[in-house]
């Protein structure tokens, strides 16, 4: 890993802060852990459907968390798309809605939608951790789960038991 050991046990801190607050919630199964070699993505993925799972991100080195609802589904990607067209708002806004919906007021978060590896299609949004000892700070957890929870909201449809 490119990162100190104190900055590591942040990192560890906040990513293990994270899971103890979703563990048992029947709505998502896991965390999977798919990290990146090199340690510059460490990241987190909770199944909440099939094939579609919400993920948490960190990556250190930029510094900032991630997070996002991921599919390696084309068609459910497709069908993602449409729901936020359907909705007549931008991504943004859509994501926004559904945030406020959990308690974040975050006017116009960053929303991207990317694939990546050929296999992962992604809408995500970038909480930024700068400098990377902000996730042991409990408002910013706060604001990551916030944000986590939101794409929950905003993607529920996908989740297994149809949302609601």
């Amino acid at each position: 890993m490119l990162i100190d050991e104190k900055d590591q046990a942040v990192v560890s801190g906040f990513r293990s802060w994270f899971r103890e607050r979703l563990a048992g919630d029947e709505r998502f199964v896991g965390p999977a852990q798919h990290d990146a070699a090199d340690g510059s993505t460490l990241m987190d993925r909770w199944e909440m459907g099939e094939h579609v799972w919400l993920e948490l991100a960190v990556r250190p080195l930029i510094p900032q968390v991630r997070v996002g609802v991921v599919t390696d589904d084309r068609w459910k990607s497709e069908e993602m798309e449409q729901l936020i067209e359907d909705s007549g708002d931008t991504m943004s806004e859509y994501v926004e809605l559904a945030m406020e919906e959990v308690g974040l007021s975050w006017p116009d978060p960053p929303v991207e939608h990317f694939r990546d590896q050929g296999k992962y299609f992604y809408f995500a949004t970038a909480v930024e951790a700068d400098p990377i000892s902000l996730l042991g700070d409990e408002d910013f957890r706060r604001r990551a789960r916030q944000a986590f929870e939101g794409y929950y909201k905003a993607f529920e449809k996908f989740a297994r038991s149809g949302g609601g």
